[in-house]
């Protein structure tokens, strides 16, 4: 499965992110594209320590299942996926800053190792979900503005 600690795969990625434009408009979903960058740049930050959330509740009932429904397979994720709230982006911003903090912290990923880490949803994670998970996170996120 693909990865975001593989090099090709993250340069992938950010070949992508570098074509976004704040024209752009969803394909699905509620985001604008400069809300899109802020739910992927706070999603990066949390996986690499630098944001910490709280565990929710339903999460603890069923997110190591949905965990385990988005790690078999290769399979993009689903659209129109429910967002923790503090992931839920409104309000407007700095597209380009944005879009730069994006690629700068996907680029954080090299050397990365986080073996304590506690997703505020699927709960504890290995670096390989991680790995998995960010990859399809952000994979999705660009399919849904075209990219």
């Amino acid at each position: 499965m693909k990865t975001i600690f593989n090099k090709n795969t993250n340069s992938e990625l950010i070949e992508r992110i570098q074509t976004l434009k704040e024209s752009d408009t969803a394909k699905w979903g509620k985001m604008d594209a400069y809300q899109m960058l802020k739910h992927c740049t706070l999603g990066e930050e949390m996986f690499q320590g630098k944001k910490q959330y709280k565990r929710l509740f339903i999460g603890k009932l069923f997110g190591g299942m949905t965990l385990k429904g988005i790690m078999k397979n290769e399979l993009p994720m689903k659209k129109n996926q429910p967002t923790h709230p503090e992931f839920k982006i409104s309000g407007s911003g700095d597209f380009d800053s944005e879009k730069q903090k994006w690629i700068s912290l996907l680029n954080g990923y090299h050397g990365y190792s986080n073996s304590n880490f506690i997703h505020p949803f699927f709960g504890k994670m290995t670096n390989n979900e991680i790995g998995i998970f960010v990859y399809k996170h952000s994979d999705h996120h660009l399919k849904q503005f075209g990219r």
